[in-house]
């Protein structure tokens, strides 16, 4: 029986609007072909979370033997999409749109590898489109009291928006029509506040082709959390697909620490994880919940998607090593990593009485203290449990001598910097 990839999307509540839901299952069960794509701007070097939840669907569909294709806009993102925005977007220049367009294609090679997949860049064909063309081939085609009724356009009504954003629909449109006619792309997909750009681009699509042309587009829900907010964001703010802006330990850390309420909602969105295995997930939540078991597979499934088992090998390293204390075994980098949002304090490179260092760190707050936590076996330098109280600190000794790390207690760490 042929695998049913939309009942698989309701069932991971990954939908929320259909253009034409009976003719998508139609074509889907006559044919085997079917091409879809999703777009993303390069206004910046790199995806983070939120951006991830359409490429999870398309990932889907290229394990379901589907063609995904990505669109990197290189031309619309010198524009600006009005949607999700109260405000005009700050332009950029070509040549930083084109740096970021060679990131962000590197990170999806990585998502979904060389075969079966394309990625394009709508400036091959909106960057060598004069105005006249654009006006007489295409604008004549929109209706602007349409194109204003369009929730992507209507929210940005009150606070104005310029001819340029508003024309951003047209493009997108435009982009829609260009992969249906010349990539064989049939669907679109893309976040809810994509609705209105999507509808538009079918309708361009039946204008020009007739209404038999196959054309589809699905919208997936704005994902929350169960507090009611958006998802997507860490306390220290965005958690990006680069591992040069988060490392995978972070990124692993921040899936890790999901909410007992959250967490199977994200295993039926994140992973590909069957659904028997998920079940026997939700189960674990219910009945054993303070194992955690449903949140370290999470975080070890997209950990390993994202930045692969290296990635996953080394999060998972550094995760041990401040568990149990055994941070001696980090490198730098991995030190600078794990560390960075813990308490920071600086030293001096020379030797000094751990009583001492202690005070001049700030780490306690008197010498009395100081002695009765390392008496306690409270203090540890560098992993190491250190109860004399004559012990000397020498910064030199690991870490290249850029670091000392103190754990007091059993997870209360501080990075302290060598000056």
């Amino acid at each position: 029986m042929k695998f049913d990839i939309i009942e698989d999307l309701k069932w991971r509540g990954a939908i929320n609007q259909q253009t034409d839901e009976e003719g998508l299952k139609k074509y889907l069960e006559e044919h085997d072909d079917l091409a879809l794509y999703c777009g993303t701007d390069p206004t910046g070097d790199s995806l983070h979370i939120g951006h991830l939840i359409p490429f999870m669907i398309l990932k889907r569909f290229q394990l379901a033997g589907y063609k995904p294709v990505i669109l990197i806009g290189g031309a619309t993102g010198e524009i600006g999409d009005p949607s999700g925005r109260k405000t005009e977007r700050t332009l950029q220049g070509k040549d930083q749109i084109a740096e970021n367009a060679k990131k962000l294609t590197a990170q999806m090679v990585r998502l979904f590898g060389t075969e079966n997949f394309e990625i394009v860049n709508n400036v091959d064909w909106l960057g060598q489109m004069n105005l006249l063309d654009f006006l007489r081939d295409y604008g004549k085609l929109f209706q602007v009291n349409k194109m204003i009724a369009k929730d992507v356009v209507a929210s940005r009504l009150e606070n104005g928006i310029s001819f340029t954003e508003f024309t951003y629909q047209i493009m997108q449109s435009i982009d829609f029509y260009i992969l249906n006619r010349d990539h064989g792309v049939q669907l679109q997909i893309g976040g809810s506040d994509q609705w209105g750009n999507i509808t538009a681009g079918t309708d361009l699509i039946h204008r020009l082709e007739g209404n038999d042309r196959p054309a589809y587009g699905l919208t997936i829900p704005l994902m929350l959390k169960s507090d009611g907010t958006k998802f997507g964001k860490s306390a220290g703010g965005a958690v990006w697909l680069d591992p040069e802006k988060t490392s995978p330990y972070e990124f692993y850390q921040f899936w890790i620490n999901q909410e007992d309420r959250d967490v199977i909602k994200y295993l039926k969105y994140f992973t590909f994880l069957s659904h028997e295995e998920i079940d026997e997930l939700a189960k674990k939540v219910e009945t054993e919940p303070f194992k955690r078991e449903a949140q370290k597979r999470l975080a070890e499934e997209v950990t390993k998607f994202v930045h692969g088992q290296a990635g996953l090998d080394e999060a998972k390293k550094v995760t041990e090593a401040l568990f149990k204390g055994n941070v001696k075994d980090l490198t730098v980098k991995q030190i600078e990593e794990a560390l960075k949002k813990a308490p920071q304090a600086e030293a001096s490179s020379e030797k000094t009485n751990l009583v001492d260092f202690l005070m001049e760190t700030g780490i306690e707050k008197s010498k009395r203290q100081a002695r009765e936590d390392i008496q306690n076996g409270a203090i540890y330098v560098n992993g190491e449990r250190q109860q004399d109280l004559e012990f000397e600190v020498d910064p030199s000794a690991n870490f290249e001598g850029k670091y000392v790390i103190i754990r007091k207690g059993k997870k209360k760490y501080t990075l302290v910097t060598i000056k």
